[in-house]
């Protein structure tokens, strides 16, 4: 009977670092005759090279080789090529040794002289290991990009809603007026609208008013000719002559002075503009998106907004949901952070803590997700173990909850009648944000549905 992996081993590729040409010449016979393709290097300086060069489906490794420790560059296969199962080869077979190698990271490990069907049997594990771990990290690849639209994280209704607008506006040519509050994520809608657009070869350009002087201002969109003012030694050009046949988001765009936006109204209206000291007119082919927390209608109404500028805005419009009316997607974004903090910081932080990651369900997020993001940042950046614990937290934050502060509880507390109370403002919380579907608000918890339902029968909560 055919001990190796009929369905795995056409295609498998071994690799067998091992400088004893027995051992090499038998365990290239007993894998290949099972139909491995199997390379043998002699020495850890050859056998990294043919790691680094080609992909491999299981690796046998042994312990003594001539040129250095294999218990080292088995620690170097985990760093570089962590998906890799190995097996390590030993004469001497102690206990020790297994143990060091098992600690490294190998997957098993076998002793001179060997069982070949012991071999056989371990090199099939091993290779069937190898792929369920590439299978796994590219379904967990998979998994990720679900969870995402474009640099866009969240799969709540608001975010749907949010990335069907951006599929249908996308292609137009027409202004979006993208609307939230700061720290929502408007200049990566905008971002999402240009990469989905005709326009995505072209460039994107961002300019943000508020913090340029009107004259300034004036001069970086349009631009100048030589000698236009003092100090114009050289004609400059604009940027919204720089961004032909592309994009260009105005972001707080009601902080634009008024005799700006007169003629930031021609460049939508006809294509054309006028650098400063220049009497020939210029076109590009923009597309304007604008960005804003303010309500613009308001301002048209105050005398401080162009209303002719406001209704060519205004074609089509977003508003994009603060971070509290979709926290189902807080645990997507915890995570999408703590990925991000953690490679930016050479870090290993794996979670939030559960009654820290309860304290951010409870908050308001004035900041919203750019506050998220500073809060994981912080707790990744002072993390001394793989969670963010409420020590962690920013002040605010601790501070801010339903919950009462240990230091300030009030005479006579019942602890059991105090985490029933809390229990129930949680639960509560959820089912509002969730429209009242329990399974969304299990997952806002991160309960599962069956014990959501039983703490909703044993509060007596009515939905």
């Amino acid at each position: 009977m055919n001990d190796g992996p009929d369905d795995l081993s056409a295609t498998a590729r071994v690799l067998v670092i091992d400088d004893e040409p027995v051992v090499v010449e038998v365990l290239d016979d007993l894998l290949s005759a099972d139909g491995y393709d199997v390379q043998v290097a002699v020495d850890g300086y050859s056998g990294r090279a043919k790691l680094e060069e080609d992909r491999w489906d299981a690796l046998l490794l042994d312990v003594m080789l001539p040129d250095e420790d294999g218990l080292e560059l088995l620690r170097w296969i985990g760093d570089r090529f962590p998906d890799l199962a190995v097996v390590m080869i030993t004469a001497f077979g102690t206990v020790e040794n297994a143990v060091a190698a098992m600690k490294s990271g190998a997957f098993h490990y076998v002793t001179k002289p060997f069982n070949n069907a012991e071999v056989r049997h371990l090199v099939a594990q091993a290779v069937q290991t190898t792929r369920l771990r590439l299978e796994n990290k590219d379904l967990r690849k998979a998994l990720a990009a679900r969870d995402q639209f474009e640099k866009i994280v969240g799969r709540s209704r608001p975010m749907l809603d949010l990335y069907r607008f951006i599929d249908q506006v996308a292609a137009s040519r027409s202004t979006v007026l993208i609307q939230g509050e700061s720290g929502t994520g408007k200049e990566l809608v905008a971002q999402a609208i240009h990469r989905r657009s005709q326009r995505k070869d072209k460039p994107f350009i961002v300019v943000n008013s508020s913090s340029i002087p009107a004259d300034l201002l004036e001069d970086n969109l349009f631009g100048h000719e030589r000698g236009a003012f003092t100090g114009a030694d050289s004609a400059k050009v604009g940027l919204i002559q720089a961004a032909d046949g592309g994009t260009v988001l105005f972001d707080e765009v009601t902080t634009v002075a008024p005799a700006v936006q007169a003629k930031l109204l021609r460049v939508i209206q006809e294509k054309e503009f006028l650098p400063l000291g220049s009497v020939t007119t210029r076109t590009a082919d923009v597309r304007i998106l604008a960005a804003t927390n303010e309500d613009v209608k308001e301002l048209v109404d105050a005398g401080t907004f162009r209303e002719d500028l406001y209704y060519r805005l205004n074609v089509l419009t977003v508003t994009l949901p603060p971070l509290r009316q979709r926290l189902e997607d807080l645990p997507l974004l915890v995570g999408h952070f703590l990925q991000r903090c953690n490679a930016e910081n050479d870090k290993e932080v794996e979670a939030v803590a559960q009654d820290a990651f309860e304290r951010l369900l409870t908050y308001e997020w004035p900041g919203n997700v750019r506050e998220l993001e500073n809060v994981i940042e912080r707790g990744v950046v002072l993390a001394r173990g793989t969670e963010i614990t409420m020590d962690l937290l920013p002040r605010d934050l601790q501070l801010n909850a339903t919950a009462p502060s240990p230091s300030r509880l009030p005479d006579g507390l019942q602890f059991y009648d105090a985490v029933s109370r809390y229990e129930r403002q949680l639960i509560e919380a959820a089912m509002r944000r969730s429209g009242g579907v329990q399974k969304q608000a299990a997952k806002i918890l991160g309960l599962k549905p069956t014990t959501l339902n039983e703490k909703i029968k044993r509060l007596g909560i009515q939905h």
